[in-house]
């Protein structure tokens, strides 16, 4: 417990100095937490890294993440392929790639890599773009501290009051008093946050933001703890101590920024 609380305190320092920097240290961060999640992802599945399958789907996060760029004007117009031409070039990729390797490259894995690299690839890439839009800092943070918040919530009150559990075949020390408890955490937070910023909307607003917030997150953590089952991975890494990958600690928002950003709301 000990560890978890230091590694957590330390690395959410570290992280929320960075998104106060924002610019190209914000966008640098996100990108080696993208590489690395990847990484993760790939052992999941024992997939080398530096196998020819493994560098097609870091590439294609690459250009997702690179389309960024683009848009928002950093860099020029060519050097990275744009929606939805970057997913098609290492889909492509993907596939001539069985062809060349005679089949010992298969399709199941493939598809697996080709699912991780658009489910880390657009993640992180939300989260950078969160950070470039008015007001792009208070919004982010305001995101992540509600997420947070509800990890914490529904970790601290599901060791303490948790018995009854929430979805057993995919993760079976999840609870329902722990995920309510991470709702609760999460509605106090981001009324607390509006009140002191009340330029980014009024109370109803937010608490619909927390409570969707919280939502999201839980299911995103349900997905990721859905894919460890299915490749027999109990945590995607061991670079946090107490906390395991980093896939462990993103997989909330991974899911939450891209939903906000289908629904308008980022």
């Amino acid at each position: 417990m000990r560890q978890r609380i230091i590694t957590g305190v330390l690395g959410g320092a570290g992280f929320f100095f960075f998104l106060w920097l924002g610019g190209w240290w914000y966008t640098g961060l996100i990108i080696a937490l993208a590489f690395i999640s990847y990484n993760e992802y790939c052992q999941m599945k024992k997939i080398q890294l530096s196998s020819p399958q493994g560098l097609i789907g870091l590439l294609l996060i690459g250009l997702i993440l690179g389309a960024n760029f683009v848009e928002n004007g950093w860099i020029g117009k060519g050097l990275f392929l744009q929606s939805p031409d970057n997913i098609l070039a290492g889909m492509i990729l993907l596939l001539l790639l069985t062809v060349v390797s005679r089949n010992r490259v298969q399709v199941e894995e493939i598809a697996y890599l080709l699912l991780g690299s658009l489910y880390i690839g657009y993640g992180f890439s939300y989260m950078i773009q969160a950070r470039m839009i008015p007001e792009g800092l208070s919004w982010s943070l305001l995101v992540i501290v509600i997420t947070f918040a509800n990890d914490s919530g529904a970790y601290f009150i599901g060791r303490k009051w948790g018995s009854a559990k929430l979805w057993p075949s995919i993760s079976p020390n999840k609870t329902v008093e722990g995920a309510l408890g991470g709702v609760f955490c999460s509605l106090l937070v981001s009324g607390i946050f509006v009140w002191i910023r009340p330029e980014l909307g009024g109370l109803l607003w937010a608490l619909a933001m927390g409570l969707l917030v919280s939502i999201v997150g839980q299911m995103g953590d349900l997905v990721e703890s859905a894919m460890k089952r299915a490749t027999g991975t109990k945590d995607s890494g061991t670079i946090l101590p107490g906390h395991g990958g980093l896939l462990d600690r993103f997989d909330s928002l991974l899911l939450i920024f891209p939903i906000l950003h289908l629904l308008h709301f980022l």
